[in-house]
């Protein structure tokens, strides 16, 4: 489901993004305002008991592989502590840097989240551009297309023969 058509999910496209702060895993702060200057941002929020989360953050980590050298920053937003991220980005294998909303959840009420994951993208000049709630594959790959494309051919996002889900409720 898209925020479009469903504004009570999450920040609707055309919105400004709310600025925050948060302490990234391993040492370290993120500021989104600091962040946009380089690009666009994607933020992914997520809670480690989430088996949603768990299916599609792989999918994330490689959003993030793919665009950075496009100049776009794909960070995820954890809803848990610094110790059980950490073993989520363990067991997962994940190498996106990732953010820790843990105490009261500032940000994610910030963007009015009612479900995780959640994927907002937002364009350098602070406008979330796509808000997408749960797992979409067809909603992520139009995420991808819009930043892959502009450097010519992209690598694909679904490698071929690789099973993923078209959707996924959260």
């Amino acid at each position: 489901m898209n925020a479009m058509s469903d504004p009570f999910s999450a920040l609707p496209p055309g919105t400004p993004a709310p600025d925050f702060n948060l302490s990234l895993l391993g040492g370290g702060e993120f500021r989104l305002s600091q962040a946009l200057t380089s690009g666009p941002v994607v933020l992914a929020f997520f809670k480690i008991s989430c088996p949603v989360c768990q299916y599609s953050f792989p999918f994330f980590d490689r959003l993030a592989r793919l665009l950075k050298p496009r100049g776009v920053a794909v960070i995820g937003i954890s809803q848990d502590d610094e110790q059980n991220t950490a073993l989520f980005r363990r067991t997962l294998a994940l190498s996106l840097p990732l953010a820790l909303d843990a105490k009261g959840y500032a940000v994610s009420r910030a963007y009015r989240l009612t479900n995780v994951p959640t994927v907002i993208a937002i364009a350098p000049e602070g406008r979330i551009v796509t808000s997408i709630v749960s797992w979409s594959k067809a909603e992520l790959e139009a995420l991808y297309l819009r930043y892959a494309e502009v450097a010519g051919k992209p690598e694909p996002l679904f490698q071929p023969g690789e099973q993923v889900a078209e959707f996924r409720p959260g």
